[in-house]
């Protein structure tokens, strides 16, 4: 079948070498554009097709729907510290009262009283749990999160990206994905 493919649709979802994906949250996912330029470039093995073709006056190709990498990548071994690998760490859930709303992080050692950014001293926060801390100490302020901070590694953000499968998922790409549909967010 044949029809006008827009850019956006049709994503695909990358693979390492050895069939795992690269990550899962975010997913690790190309356009179909650079699917097909790794096709092209002989980069990748096509894995799985959706049953939609692209034309060109000399090729009618199916869009790939899963790809795998000819050459394994070497997973980062130490997690970017980042608000957003924050947030996946502690669930994208305040670590004082649970809420997933209006999230920033915190500083348990305020930043005030020389406690700096890193893994062990940043916690999720909503932001009314935020301000009611303020430059506190957490016994000051009578709060205690539920989990004490922790550097997590890749695999754990990869375990903790499980339970937050993205809105779209192809039925091609359910044997390589491996989502926590039981446990809530």
């Amino acid at each position: 079948m044949t029809i006008h493919v827009s850019p956006r649709s049709h994503p695909v979802l990358v693979l390492n070498a050895d069939h795992r994906p690269l990550s899962y949250y975010p997913l690790s996912l190309w356009s179909w554009q650079e699917a097909i330029k790794a096709v092209f470039m002989d980069r990748v093995h096509v894995v799985a097709e959706y049953d939609v073709a692209v034309r060109s006056p000399r090729l009618t190709m199916a869009l790939p729907s899963v790809v795998s990498l000819k050459s394994w990548v070497r997973p980062s071994r130490t997690p970017t510290f980042t608000r957003f690998n924050v947030f996946l760490r502690d669930r994208f859930r305040c670590q004082y009262c649970g809420s997933p709303q209006d999230l920033t992080f915190d500083h348990l050692v305020p930043r005030a009283r020389g406690g700096l950014t890193t893994w062990e001293n940043v916690v999720t926060a909503c932001a009314p749990c935020n301000l009611r801390k303020a430059d506190k100490s957490l016994r000051a302020a009578g709060m205690h999160p539920t989990r004490l901070p922790w550097r997590p590694s890749v695999h754990d953000l990869h375990e903790a990206g499980r339970h937050f499968p993205p809105g779209y998922l192809h039925e091609s790409w359910m044997d390589f994905l491996y989502w926590d549909t039981e446990l809530e967010p």
